[in-house]
C-alpha cells in the first residue's frame, strides 16, 4: 500500500490535552492507515525561518512542519491567500485586493514548500495537497523532478469564471492546477466552475470527459467529494459531554429557555451581521417569543490582522448591544456572542442541547458546523437546522429549513417556523439529514479521494515497469 503524504497550510500537531478537529480528524485516519506523512505550517512566525522542517512522530504518522517568517505570513498567507483569493472565491468581489508583491510570494513560498517536501518524498508516495494556499505546489514538485500522483482538494468554492478574471493572474493558476492528476471539489457547481474557466481558457475541446480535463496532452481528472463528519464520534461527544460543568453551567443559565446556536470563524463569509439583525427582527416581529429563547452565537477571533475582520467584529458587537438593550430582562439576555474557542465535544454538548441551530454563511464551500449540528442531535427529540442555500452543504442537507442568508425577513420568519415545528416533522427532517451524513461520512470522504488518486499511480507503475 502506498504512503500517504497530506499536505496543508496549516499542520495539526499532537500536542497534549488537545484534540485535532473533523479535518484532522479524517486526514489522521487516512495517513495513519497508510503510514502517513502530514507536511506544512506550524501556526508560528520566527525572525528568520530554518530551512529544515521539524520532524516528530506519532501514532504511526510523520509529522513535518515548518515556520514562517514576518513577510511570509504578511505577504502570502494574510495577503494573497486572504486578501485577494478568499474574498474572491468567495464572490465578495469589493472585498478583493491583488498585488503583484504578494503574488511573488505566494510563488516563492510554494516554491519553498516543494523545496522542503521534495528530500521526504518516497517513490510510491500519494501526495494530497489542500485548499487554495497551494495551488501552484503540484507545478512546482513536478519541474524539481517529482513524479508522484499529486491530487488537490479544494475546501473553499471555486468561483464562475466572470468571476475569476478580476484576478490578474488568473490563467497563470488555471496552469498551475494542471500539474495535478486528480483535482477535488466540494460540489459539482464548484466543478462546473472549474470547468468552465478551462473552457474559457482553451476551448471547450479541453472538456474531454465529464469527469475530466485535457490540456496539451495531459489529462486532469475532476471529481467531486464532499466533505463529511463521523456521525457516531459527534453523538458520542454530544452525550457525554452533557455531563460537563461547561454544559451543565449553560444550562442552568438558560432558566428553561429553548436555545439557538451558531458556532463560526468570526469571518465576513458567515453571514454573521446579517444573522444578528434577522434575530433582532424576529424578535419585534413575534414579541410572543421574547425571554423564551435566546440565542448563543460562538464566533472565535479568526486573522485579526486583516481590517476586515476588525470591522466586522466592530459591527457584530455594536448589533449585539442594541439587540441587548431594546429586549433584555432582568433575568434575560437575548443574545451571548462570545469570542471564544470551546473544546470540539463542549460544543457538541451545546448543540445537542439546542432547539434551533442557525447556519447561514453568505458563501462557503461547505460548512461542517452544519453537519456536526444534525449529527450531534438527539433522534428521540431534534432540533431545527436553519441554513443558507449559498452554503455547499445545503446540496445533501435540502431537509433543513433553507433561507437566502441576505433575506432578514425570510430568516425571521424560518426562526419562528423552527421554534414552534411540531415533534414529528423535526424527527422527519432529522432522519432525512442523518441517512445522508451516515453514507457521505468523513471516512467515505478521504477514502474515495485517495482512491482516486491511487488509481492514477497505476498506469505510471505500469509504464515504469515495461
Amino acid at each position: 500500500m502506498s504512503r500517504l503524504v497530506a499536505v496543508s497550510n496549516r499542520i495539526s500537531l499532537p500536542r497534549r490535552g488537545t484534540a485535532p478537529g473533523g479535518l484532522a480528524v479524517g486526514l489522521l485516519a487516512a495517513m495513519r492507515a497508510r503510514r502517513g506523512l502530514w507536511f506544512g505550517w506550524d501556526g508560528e512566525i520566527a525572525e528568520a525561518a530554518a530551512d529544515e522542517p521539524a520532524v516528530m512522530h506519532k501514532d504511526g504518522v510523520t509529522f513535518a512542519s515548518i515556520e514562517f517568517d514576518q513577510a511570509e505570513y504578511q505577504d502570502f498567507y494574510l495577503g494573497f491567500c486572504n486578501g485577494t483569493l478568499w474574498p474572491l472565491f468567495h464572490y465578495f468581489v469589493d472585498s478583493f485586493r491583488y498585488s503583484d508583491t504578494q503574488y511573488e510570494a505566494y510563488q516563492r513560498v510554494n516554491q519553498r514548500y516543494a523545496r522542503t517536501l521534495l528530500p521526504l518524498l518516497e517513490p510510491g508516495d500519494l501526495i494530497w495537497v489542500h485548499d487554495y494556499h497551494l495551488f501552484p505546489l503540484a507545478q512546482k514538485l513536478r519541474e524539481a523532478g517529482a513524479t508522484q500522483p499529486i491530487g488537490l482538494f479544494l475546501h473553499i468554492p471555486f468561483p464562475n469564471i466572470e468571476v475569476l478574471r478580476a484576478l490578474p493572474v488568473y490563467g497563470e493558476l488555471l496552469q498551475a492546477m494542471l500539474a495535478y492528476d486528480v483535482l477535488g471539489f466540494q460540489t459539482e457547481t464548484d466543478r462546473d466552475a472549474f470547468r468552465g474557466a478551462v473552457a474559457f481558457v482553451w476551448g471547450a475541446q479541453a472538456l474531454s470527459t465529464p469527469d475530466s480535463v485535457t490540456v496539451s496532452g495531459r489529462r486532469v481528472v475532476t471529481e467531486v467529494f464532499p466533505i463529511g463528519v463521523d456521525v457516531d464520534e459527534i453523538q458520542r461527544e454530544a452525550t457525554e459531554s452533557l455531563d460537563t460543568d461547561t454544559v451543565k453551567r449553560m444550562l442552568a443559565g438558560l432558566l428553561g429557555r429553548r436555545l439557538m446556536i451558531g458556532v463560526d470563524r468570526l469571518d465576513y463569509s458567515k453571514g454573521l451581521v446579517e444573522r444578528f439583525k434577522a434575530y433582532e427582527r424576529f424578535l419585534e416581529t413575534h414579541p410572543e417569543n421574547q425571554n423564551r429563547v435566546t440565542f448563543m452565537q460562538i464566533a472565535p477571533i479568526s486573522r485579526a490582522d486583516v481590517r476586515a475582520y476588525a470591522e466586522i467584529r466592530r459591527d457584530l458587537e455594536q448589533t449585539t448591544g442594541r439587540t441587548n438593550g431594546r429586549f433584555a430582562d432582568t433575568d434575560w439576555t437575548p443574545i451571548r456572542y462570545l469570542n471564544r474557542n470551546f473544546p470540539h465535544e463542549v460544543l457538541m454538548g451545546f448543540m445537542r442541547s439546542a432547539l434551533i441551530g442557525i447556519v447561514t454563511p453568505l458563501r462557503d464551500g461547505m460548512n461542517l458546523v452544519a453537519k456536526e449540528f444534525v449529527a450531534a442531535q438527539d433522534p428521540a427529540d431534534p432540533g431545527v437546522l436553519i441554513l443558507s442555500s449559498l452554503a455547499g452543504a445545503v446540496r445533501e442537507l435540502s431537509s433543513a429549513l433553507l433561507v437566502n442568508p441576505y433575506d432578514t425577513r425570510g430568516m425571521a420568519h424560518a426562526i419562528q417556523q423552527a421554534f414552534n415545528m411540531p415533534l414529528a416533522e423535526r424527527r422527519d427532517r432529522h432522519q432525512a439529514m442523518l441517512e445522508v451524513l451516515r453514507r457521505n461520512s468523513i471516512g467515505h470522504w478521504h477514502t474515495s479521494f485517495v482512491d482516486t488518486l491511487e488509481a492514477q499511480a497505476a498506469p505510471k507503475l505500469k509504464r515504469r515497469a515495461s
